[in-house]
């Protein structure tokens, strides 16, 4: 099998790349990127008698349809800018493809991909992927849903929390950023409530939990969590629902009166030399001040919860998860949650185990023993607890 790998000198491509090197049914790995020289990172970890490192040019078509051409499957990890570019690739090429970003850019291919024999899998790495693998697996294991609460989030482990905001950056700053001020839709009371961007952090709409082993974390509303559930075609059963970022008590504290300030926004600042907007000033200036040394750990860490009934039985099914970075290889746990992901579901789409055609979601096309068990070989473990509720 020969796999391409977009983006693959990238912080998550460098992840799948690494662990499709060490697949035994993968004979080759096309690795593009426009900056090459990024992979020596990990190059002593990588099998690289497998790896085929290429100078990529998103915008060229006929350079991105050759490496199609090599390829019997295809994992996107490119800014969510180019998916729509790569989605009609794929479809031009007949090379199913696996990407971690939202299906909005690309739903529209779905009869394309279809006619071309081609699936196309978004949303496939940790949030969104992991957890809506898990959605899929309650939606089946349950007779009726009631609650489906889903938390993620990645953050520094306590010893390397020695800035004002106990964070530093384990993917995108920017994309950091950008969820930030991400409005949130929620199911409360079998009502939907719509939570602004603006009003994300304040206290009135975040809530704590205590996780095991590191205690009490903030959860700030981020997604549309109607969007799955209507996905799953449970929302009328629905009483309560909500997606969650997960950071150290604090980080909404700090990002209130900046945002009441407008320090978030998008918009150039009169006066300043060049158009430069609030938002791109503290991309520039707080990226470099919150870098992982190379002897801290990155954590992430998700949370999700089901209740419902099965067998005429009030259940609860909780699933916890814990990533930590890779001291030796410099692999970082957001890193692994990303690529892992995409890796194995990419391999699973290539066998056959995925046969499904067009735009597919994991909530519904990705077995979940099968991929638990694959991650579960990769050090990512999926806890289980199904319980009996009692009133």
């Amino acid at each position: 099998m020969n796999v391409l790998v977009l983006g693959g000198c990238g912080i998550q491509g460098r992840t799948a790349v690494c662990d499709l090197s060490g697949c035994r049914n993968i004979s080759s790995v096309i690795c593009a990127d426009s900056n090459p020289t990024a992979f020596a990172a990990i190059e002593p970890f990588v099998e690289m008698s497998k790896i085929d490192l290429v100078e990529l040019d998103v915008l060229d078509e006929s350079s991105l349809d050759a490496l199609f051409k090599k390829a019997d499957i295809a994992i996107d990890l490119l800014p969510r800018k180019y998916a729509e570019k790569i989605g009609h690739a794929a479809v031009r090429n007949g090379v199913s493809i696996v990407n971690s970003n939202y299906s909005s850019s690309i739903s529209h291919l779905d009869q394309a991909a279809r006619s071309a024999g081609v699936a196309i899998m978004p949303e496939c790495g940790l949030d969104p992927g992991i957890d809506l693998i898990l959605y899929g697996h309650a939606a089946r294991l349950f007779d009726e849903l009631h609650l489906i609460n889903s938390y993620c989030g990645g953050f520094p482990e306590k010893k390397a929390c020695d800035n004002p905001l106990n964070y530093k950056i384990s993917w995108i700053w920017d994309g950091v950023l950008n969820s930030t001020k991400r409005s949130g839709r929620l199911i409360k009371n079998n009502r939907i409530v719509d939570v602004s961007a603006q009003e994300q952090h304040l206290e009135k709409n975040i809530h704590h939990i205590d996780f095991p082993d590191l205690g009490r974390l903030e959860a700030i509303p981020n997604g549309d969590a109607v969007l799955f559930t209507d996905l799953l075609g449970v929302t009328s059963t629905i009483g309560e629902t909500g997606r969650y970022t997960l950071r150290w008590p604090g980080w909404s504290a700090f990002w209130r009166p900046l945002k009441a300030l407008d320090f978030l926004s998008d918009d150039p600042v009169p006066g300043l030399p060049g158009d430069i907007s609030p938002h791109q000033f503290l991309t520039t200036f707080l990226e470099p001040r919150l870098q992982y040394r190379n002897d801290e750990k990155d954590l992430v860490v998700m949370l999700n919860i089901f209740e419902g009934l099965k067998d005429g039985k009030k259940m609860r099914l909780t699933s916890r998860l814990v990533i930590e970075r890779d001291l030796d290889t410099g692999i970082m746990a957001m890193s692994k949650g990303v690529g892992y992901p995409a890796s194995i579901v990419a391999q699973m789409m290539a066998g056959g185990e995925i046969p499904e055609k067009g735009v597919l979601s994991p909530l519904q096309h990705v077995p979940y023993p099968s991929f638990a068990s694959k991650l579960n070989d990769r050090g990512i473990v999926l806890e289980e607890l199904f319980e009996t509720l009692t009133d």
